[in-house]
């Protein structure tokens, strides 16, 4: 009686925690029993192992096969571990040869006929495997993916029997190479936004240092069309950072055909979304819209009308730069470091300050329509700006505006002394560390008094400045950087922002 081994993971965040499938083939009524703390779709594996067997023309012996999912202490979640119990099985049956078979982890889900079907976190699986000098065997679909993991031996099958064939000499698995990114397609050109000269500008200085962006204004002004503008001023992820966003995405299974996320991710969630949806939860406790928008954008459109908790959970993740999702047996941590970009109308109506069109509430449906956010979520806002609709005279008539690439190029430059300068964009950007001429210092320091800014809003305001200078090609904040960052500072009567 012997015990193979196979080695798989599970996962807490987008970290792959190790777990060593243990499979005992002993002489007893026959059974085939998983335990270990798996979830019911662990628990399942044994009739999808059983029928893919059965496929083949295999059949389990009429003994008792016990599989340990170990350390036993782990909640195991996930069909991923079909493979490696699958494999485990054979190599107890002495079908595949257990020595070997110990070298590589495994993650897979099996169909009734023996086929592998892709699962989540391959990318995530394959960088742990690699630092323990394991291979990794993983459905064919995702082999491009589990390349980007470097010098690692990658077995990437269709199905369960090329395995068989491949270990046993009969046939040979060629080594994936990895899923190349499409070329980028091209978005909504800035060129095509006509007058908006201030909310232009806005998006210009939240794109070049990562601030955060509200945009309000009657419906119909352009507010969502600016913000689905804001990706095409990004330039590309660093290698680095497309490695830490694609993983976030192939826990979540949102990997598309294996390529990494090279260009910053934009999400926009409806405002119906849930709180656990934003920041992560649910009952297998996936990634949510932040950390799915890591070193990317989240546009929140109609922002008022979004749950009130769900608001407020954006508070954490917005300072901190990752969320927390806690559970009685466990805490996951995700990183959620994005660039907030919200859209909403003055009131409920959409027409408060036209006279001819706004309703009989008015200006008080304006009051309570703002009272939706609170005050500490308005003052994680860097930048606002009133979006005030173009008059159709000017729409038929007015020249294109600038296009995104020149727009795009500024930014770049300006992010480039940000990180030359400090290693940060000027969104994460400590106090201490951002020159200021001596009039600029005195003028904001006198503006904050007056202005009755927090802590947190003097330290943005400083930093939009940074930016401001940054885009201007000028080594130290000046007086007018200043007074151009406080001009776009959002005050609300009665709430000291």
């Amino acid at each position: 009686m012997s015990i193979a081994r196979i080695p798989s993971f599970a996962f807490s965040g987008i970290e792959a925690v190790p777990v060593e499938v243990q499979v005992q083939i002993a002489p007893g009524l026959p059974a085939f029993l998983v335990v270990g703390l798996p979830d019911k779709a662990v628990g399942e594996a044994r009739e999808r192992v059983r029928a893919a067997l059965t496929a083949m023309g295999l059949a389990l012996p009429p003994k008792r096969v016990l599989v340990n999912l170990a350390p036993a202490d782990l909640l195991k979640e996930g069909s991923h571990f079909d493979l490696p119990i699958a494999l485990g099985v054979l190599a107890a049956m002495e079908v595949l040869p257990g020595e070997e078979m110990a070298q590589f982890a495994a993650l897979g889900e099996l169909s009734l006929d023996g086929r592998l079907n892709p699962v989540a976190g391959v990318l995530p699986a394959a960088i742990a495997a690699a630092a323990q000098d394991f291979g990794l065997i993983c459905p064919g679909a995702q082999g491009g993916e589990a390349a980007w993991a470097g010098q690692i031996d990658i077995l990437a099958a269709a199905d369960l029997l090329s395995l068989i064939n491949h270990f046993r000499g009969t046939q040979m698995l060629s080594p994936p190479s990895p899923a190349m990114p499409p070329p980028a397609a091209g978005g909504p050109d800035l060129a095509e936004v006509k007058g908006m000269e201030s909310a232009r500008r806005a998006l210009e200085i939240a794109a070049a240092g990562a601030h955060n962006l509200l945009l309000i204004g009657p419906p119909g002004a352009g507010k969502s069309m600016l913000a689905a503008r804001l990706p095409g001023l990004l330039p590309d992820l660093t290698p680095e950072e497309a490695l830490e966003v694609s993983m976030i995405h192939s826990v979540a299974g949102m990997l598309e055909e294996g390529r990494l996320v090279m260009r910053p991710p934009y999400r926009e969630p409806h405002h119906s979304a849930s709180m656990a949806a934003l920041t992560g939860g649910g009952q297998r406790a996936r990634p949510g819209e932040v950390s799915l928008a890591h070193r990317g954008v989240l546009f929140l459109d109609e922002l008022p009308e979004f749950p009130r908790p769900a608001l407020e959970a954006l508070r954490q993740p917005m300072e901190a730069g990752r969320t927390t999702v806690s559970r009685a047996s466990a805490h996951i941590t995700y990183p959620a470091r994005f660039q907030f970009i919200a859209a909403m109308n003055p009131c409920r109506c959409g027409h408060l300050g036209d006279a001819a069109r706004e309703c009989s509430r008015a200006p008080r449906c304006g009051e309570d329509y703002l009272n939706r956010i609170s005050g500490p979520l308005l003052d994680r806002i860097d930048l606002t700006v009133m979006v005030q609709p173009v008059s159709p005279a000017e729409l038929s008539r007015a020249p294109a505006g600038e296009g995104s690439a020149a727009v795009a190029a500024r930014i770049s430059a300006a992010r480039r002394r940000q990180l030359a300068r400090g290693g940060a964009l000027n969104a994460e950007a400590e106090p201490g560390a951002i020159a200021l001429a001596g009039d600029a210092r005195v003028f904001a320091e006198q503006a904050a008094e007056k202005l009755r800014l927090s802590a947190r809003g003097f330290t943005r305001i400083l930093r939009v400045g940074r930016s401001i200078a940054d885009l201007a090609g000028a080594d130290v904040v000046r007086r007018e950087h200043i007074a151009e960052a406080l001009a776009f500072r959002h005050r609300i009567p009665g709430k000291a922002l």
